[in-house]
């Protein structure tokens, strides 16, 4: 059975290197000022920092179904079976419009609802893609991720209130009072929600935060203080100089985990947190 591995732009992995590692990405869709644009096809990262900074009015939205099944039908012409793993269901409806879509396959296309983003769910392709070379089928690689859907911890510093407050998410007072405190909330993602998580005050303390709480995650969670068996990465929204340098920081702190891999947040995550933050994830190897 040939096996194809299909995510979304949240996961980070862009169309290059969807080629490069053979597996396929449906660019997510946005609406700004009134145009259509798409992750990575007619939209970069550097263009749509320009636009939220210059206060375009700017929403996200799913793949249309359309484009959803003339990618799975495209795909099937050469593959037997697609492991589609969208971005996590608590964050966006497409995972539910998918497992809709895949009821008139006749089991040939599995939706994988791992409630995984960004550079949690781009591991959750990688392990899928290996899983498939190894010989396993669809439904298997589906209840291995669904399995194993909680085995990974994302915390997210912020630079800034202003698109929180922007999109609803704390109050105009909250967000005013944060920015004169000059407060860098810790925000985290387990499982399917954005959750806040710790308030610091300085950059250095909220590092300080996320890597403890990593550090814990590893230990109390997934059992494996050493972080040996661990993978980490690091994601931020145009910070990569920062990122650079957390790298070394958590090198240092945790030794024994390998490469550190790192990516900018999705900018389905970028529209509500704005510029300049900063996010530590790790996710358990596969067995």
């Amino acid at each position: 059975m040939r096996t194809a591995i299909v995510t979304d732009s949240n996961s980070g992995i862009t169309q290059t290197q969807a080629k490069e590692l053979g597996v396929f990405v449906l660019p997510m869709p946005f609406m700004i000022n009134g145009q259509d644009y798409y992750e990575d096809i007619n939209l970069t990262q550097k263009e749509f920092y320009e636009k939220l900074k210059d206060g375009s009015d700017i929403s996200t939205s799913q793949p249309s179904p359309g484009s959803v099944t003339d990618l799975w039908d495209k795909i099937l012409e050469d593959y037997d079976q697609i492991v589609h793993i969208p971005m996590s269901s608590g964050l966006s409806s497409s995972c539910q419009t998918a497992v809709m879509l895949a009821e008139d396959y006749e089991g040939k296309v599995e939706v994988v609802n791992n409630q995984r983003i960004s550079v949690t769910q781009r591991q959750s392709v990688l392990d899928a893609k290996e899983m498939a070379e190894r010989g396993k089928t669809a439904e298997e690689i589906r209840e291995y991720l669904e399995a194993t859907k909680f085995d990974s911890s994302i915390y997210i510093m912020l630079d800034t209130l202003k698109y929180l407050k922007k999109g609803g998410r704390i109050t105009p007072a909250a967000a005013a009072l944060g920015t004169l405190l000059k407060l860098k909330p810790v925000l985290q993602i387990q499982g399917e929600k954005l959750d806040a998580f710790a308030k610091a005050r300085t950059v250095k303390q909220a590092k300080s935060v996320m890597i403890n709480a990593i550090g814990h995650d590893m230990e109390h969670r997934f059992g494996d203080a050493g972080g040996g068996k661990i993978h980490l990465y690091i994601a931020h929204t145009e910070n990569e100089a920062a990122a650079l340098e957390l790298k070394e920081e958590l090198k240092a702190a945790f030794p024994a985990t390998g490469e550190i891999h790192i990516d900018p947040l999705s900018l389905s995550v970028s529209c509500h947190i704005g510029p300049g933050a900063l996010a530590i994830a790790c996710a358990k190897a596969m067995e």
